[in-house]
């Protein structure tokens, strides 16, 4: 587990062939998901596009530096719509308002922690009465870009402790299923032939760059589909 700001200006190490490829300049939340999906690149040579790693393609997060495999860990946003639109929608935690569902104010984010393997937002910690709290994201309802709204009865399931939220969050419900993880491995990548329904249909046109719901299309039409997409993919 990281705190983000653990996270943020960290040098990104490319292992291949032993280089600095820039620095993570921020964490780009995927708000239907609840997980942290790219970290941007500060690098003093890319001033006009947007450069980031997918979270899925980050190998490892270290206390002085995050490694990826090689430099193609690194994309151009512009390229991958989806992945604009989620850095275009400037979803943040720090310094947020918490607010219950029926209009409450709890407090003020001051913090989250990720799941530095799986990108997932595990809790936050809040401003409370002059003190810090934690909360789990579970309780979380919304990821809004100035406000955070969570269950009616947040405050009664508030973690004193830092340790009491990672206890209370290492549940099984808190686990990402392996059908999650391919669905993560696969967005972004480009297809390499025209997929079909089983009816016969076209689903995804050859050349398209995976969005979640062009997978999810593949999924809903049964296992078949399903692997045929993942069998006709290139990162």
């Amino acid at each position: 587990m990281k705190k983000s700001t653990e996270i943020i200006g960290l040098p990104i190490i490319n292992i291949s062939e032993g280089s600095e490829a820039g620095s993570v300049k921020s964490l780009v939340i995927n708000p239907d998901k609840g997980t942290v999906d790219f970290l941007t690149v500060e690098h003093e040579e890319w001033q006009v596009s947007i450069k980031a790693v997918p979270f899925r393609k980050v190998v490892g997060i270290g206390e002085f530096a995050v490694t990826i495999d090689s430099d193609h860990a690194i994309i151009d946003l512009n390229e991958i719509p989806i992945a604009n639109q989620l850095v275009n929608k400037r979803i943040r935690i720090t310094d947020t308002k918490v607010i219950t569902k029926k209009g409450q104010l709890l407090g003020a984010a001051t913090e989250y922690f990720i799941d530095d393997e799986s990108g997932q937002i595990i809790g936050i910690q809040l401003k409370l009465a002059e003190r810090d709290v934690y909360l789990k994201a579970a309780h979380i309802l919304t990821f809004g870009k100035d406000i955070l709204i969570v269950q009616e009865d947040a405050e009664a399931k508030i973690a004193e402790n830092l340790e009491d939220l990672v206890k209370e969050g290492s549940g099984e419900d808190e686990s990402v299923s392996v059908e999650q993880k391919q669905v993560d491995l696969l967005f972004g990548n480009k297809l390499l032939r025209d997929i079909h329904s089983k009816d016969g249909s076209l689903l995804i046109q050859q050349g398209a760059v995976l969005s979640y719901d062009d997978i999810q299309k593949a999924l809903n039409d049964g296992p078949g589909t399903f692997v045929e997409l993942s069998m006709n993919t290139e990162v």
